[in-house]
């Protein structure tokens, strides 16, 4: 997430949560703090993809995004994340930015990569792992993020692209780097895809949708960053959301001729509460459609 929670908007958190305790019963603030946040889901979402070659029909990848390694989440936490993503045996898992908490923490770097590359690399034994960064990572230092991806195996798509092969058929996974600290480079990816393709991106940032559908190049962007809001209130939505996670902070969006999905990340930023908003991770299996647009 871009925008750190203020004072005035963290008391805002906790007023409104306190108001709906009144009719729901005192867990409801318990539960927004200690019951949620540890409540993961695993969303699985059916992706029908225009001109999508019938021998990657079916893919199924698996989406984490947002660990924020070091605040609420830790070693233990990590762990149950992995040993849940492993249990669905996708074809391949991509990981949408922000693995550490950022500006300050910066003295806790090195113990928290360490429980982080440990219980990464439990899933990269197993699966090719794609990533690209996030705003978090930037500001915590992206250099010692991006050693720490690499030690455990994890592909950092760093405005790069990945193509897999099934038989004559290619299907191309493009990453941009972050989007908010002016880090991607769209452009040197058009010259880096082949003509011939379906090609998926990964964006930290959802809202760079807007940007990233224009030339109708990519089927599918795969986000993180918003978290969600964290804290939804029924009939009201999210009570703060970041900037260019605005638009499309959760679920599947079309996008012009493109699809959108925006991971709500398995981590938080403080204050470490989620209200309505369960940390997920995604499992999407890639479809064969005959509209040209995606969703039907």
């Amino acid at each position: 997430m871009k925008t750190k929670f203020s004072r005035r908007d963290f008391l805002r958190i906790l007023k409104i949560l306190f108001v709906s305790s009144l009719s729901l019963g005192p867990v409801a603030l318990i539960y927004s703090m200690f019951g949620e946040p540890a409540w993961l889901d695993i969303e699985q979402v059916q992706i029908p993809l225009p001109y999508l070659p019938k021998s990657f029909s079916g893919l199924r990848i698996l989406q984490v995004s947002d660990i924020h390694m070091g605040g609420w989440m830790n070693r233990q936490r990590l762990s149950e994340v992995i040993a849940l993503a492993k249990k669905q045996k996708p074809d391949l898992v991509v990981m949408t930015g922000d693995y550490v908490m950022g500006h300050s923490w910066n003295k806790n770097l090195d113990a928290a990569a360490q429980d982080f590359v440990e219980e990464v690399s439990k899933l990269t034994e197993n699966y090719l792992v794609l990533a690209v960064l996030g705003n978090h990572d930037h500001w915590t230092n992206a250099e010692k993020v991006r050693a720490m991806l690499n030690h455990c195996g994890v592909v950092e798509l760093n405005n790069d692209v990945y193509s897999l092969r099934r038989g004559d058929d290619w299907l191309h996974i493009a990453g941009v780097d972050d989007v908010s600290e002016n880090k991607d480079r769209l452009d040197d990816i058009y010259k880096l895809l082949p003509e011939a393709g379906v090609a998926l991106l990964l964006a930290h940032e959802p809202d760079f949708a807007d940007k990233s559908s224009r030339k109708n190049r990519f089927a599918l962007q795969l986000s993180g960053h918003s978290h969600g809001g964290q804290v939804v209130i029924p009939f009201y939505g999210p009570l703060v959301l970041p900037s260019l996670g605005e638009k499309y902070p959760a679920g599947l969006y079309q996008v012009n001729n493109m699809l959108q999905y925006t991971n709500r990340g398995v981590g938080m930023t403080e204050p470490a509460v989620r209200f309505n908003c369960r940390p997920e991770i995604t499992l999407l299996t890639l479809k064969c459609s005959n509209s040209k647009s995606g969703l039907q």
